[in-house]
């Protein structure tokens, strides 16, 4: 069985999908990033799914699966690459890929994390001077 690359850039795992995606290697793919998140604190998750030319409804699922795992995991998760085939694929099957944000380019998901994290700092920043402001 192939397993897909996981890479660390900065805070983001990279994960490129070049082969084709039995069940098998999907299910293992879930298993490492999980584990890959937890080990090294990761905020974001991009996946990188250009050299898939076709995918099924267990594919589909398996994105689906592997952005609320790291959504728990406090990571982002990014589809970068989609064909226009596999983006008319999804729909047609139905899979709308709830919490998954999706880009034309590693560079373009890579921007949507980090712009995604400094969002999350500025709401944190502004709660804790709303508690600071309310003890003062």
């Amino acid at each position: 069985m192939e397993r897909v690359p996981i890479l660390k850039i900065g805070d983001i795992l990279l994960v490129s999908i070049q082969v084709d995606m039995s069940d098998q290697t999907a299910i293992q793919l879930q298993e490492d990033l999980a584990e890959r998140i937890v080990a090294t604190g990761c905020h974001g998750v991009i996946i990188d799914i250009t050299a898939l030319d076709i995918v099924d409804s267990f594919v589909g699922r398996m994105l689906s699966t592997i952005a609320s795992i790291s959504k728990v995991l406090d990571a982002e998760t990014v589809v970068v690459g989609m064909r226009p085939a596999v983006a008319i694929t999804l729909v047609e099957l139905g899979l709308s890929l709830n919490g998954i944000r999706t880009a034309l380019n590693v560079e373009r998901g890579m921007e949507l994390v980090a712009a995604s994290r400094a969002d999350e700092w500025d709401a944190f920043d502004g709660d804790e001077d709303a508690e600071t402001t309310a003890t003062s």
